[in-house]
């Protein structure tokens, strides 16, 4: 706490001295809490007063417009009997589990590898960073036209004389959906890149020193002991990964459309259409909500695990 300004000493008329309190100074903590409210009122307004709203509607037939007549669970009903649906959610465990993973082990190796001086290494960052600058709708459209079986790249191994080469997973139903996450890792892992190289220019530099006095392996101080050490960077990139899979539409619209069929439908895109498209605002009302649960379901448990671990850890 800031200390209390010392009284100010005055010389009176008579030409006595006598003490004057001096004015309070401004604290700094208050200027941080008044800069603070706007942004604090904008998130709690706009995310947590829309949170209520869609749960709210979730309750309603509402169709094209909000209808505030009240009706139960009947919206969540008819979207756990949708079949579309629970297509929607296995294609989204299956893409998360890809891209995130994929981008982690990816970006986590290219990581590594600059920082074991590879020559170039501003080359190679701009390279696997240039990804980043451009949009999902971009990147969608660009994965299209390399995976047209009739354009792409099946096209071009095949002008080379590899006649029998296949590659077209973005027309088949049980493959489709590997291709958002072959065109999604391929725009984050520079991302996922970047932060692990920060982390590992922050290790200390004497313990490679003290590795190769003791003659242990590079793979395997990598392994025991940088990799535990980058832990808060790896709940870093999980949590960025992990809010990219789960509002994933823009992709999904520009790679394949949801298809063939649904085969490539996630729940972002089943909302948004039944919202737009189909004229449901109250079903796609419940599939947001339940979209929000089970992030908090999958996400929940990791924090409070790296939270608590972080605690036990200033502890010692």
């Amino acid at each position: 706490m800031a200390e209390p300004a010392p009284d100010v000493l005055q010389r009176s008329d008579e030409g006595k001295i006598t003490s004057k309190p001096a004015k309070k100074r401004w604290r700094p903590q208050w200027s941080a809490g008044v800069a603070l409210v706007p942004a604090m009122t904008i998130t709690i307004v706009c995310f947590y007063g829309f949170i209520i709203w869609t749960f709210v509607i979730s309750l309603t037939r509402s169709r094209l417009l909000p209808v505030y007549k009240f009706t139960g669970f009947d919206q969540y009903v008819r979207l756990f009997a949708n079949e579309r649906w629970w297509t929607a959610m296995q294609n989204l465990a299956i893409h998360g589990f890809l891209f995130i993973g994929g981008c982690v082990v990816f970006g986590y190796l290219l990581a590594i590898l600059i920082d074991r001086g590879v020559k170039a290494e501003g080359m190679f960052r701009t390279v696997f960073m240039l990804p980043l600058s451009m949009s999902f709708i971009v990147t969608g459209v660009i994965w299209q036209w390399v995976m047209n079986p009739g354009l792409g790249l099946q096209e071009a191994v095949r002008a080379l004389g590899w006649t029998g080469f296949e590659f077209n997973w973005i027309v088949r139903p049980d493959r489709s959906i590997y291709t958002l996450a072959i065109a999604g890792i391929w725009q984050q892992v520079g991302l996922c890149m970047a932060l692990f190289l920060a982390g590992l220019r922050n290790i200390d530099p004497n313990i490679w020193k003290a590795s190769r006095v003791d003659g242990i392996p590079v793979w395997r101080v990598y392994l025991h002991i940088v990799t535990p050490m980058l832990r808060t960077v790896f709940f870093t990139v999980f949590i960025l990964m992990s809010a990219i899979v789960m509002k994933a539409f823009d992709l999904v619209v520009a790679l394949t459309g949801g298809g063939p069929g649904f085969s490539s439908d996630l729940p972002a895109r089943f909302v948004v259409d039944h919202i737009l498209n189909r004229q449901e605002l109250g079903l796609g009302a419940a599939g947001a909500f339940v979209l929000l649960c089970t992030v908090i379901a999958v996400i929940s448990p990791y924090i409070y695990y790296e939270l608590k671990k972080e605690r036990s850890g200033r502890g010692h």
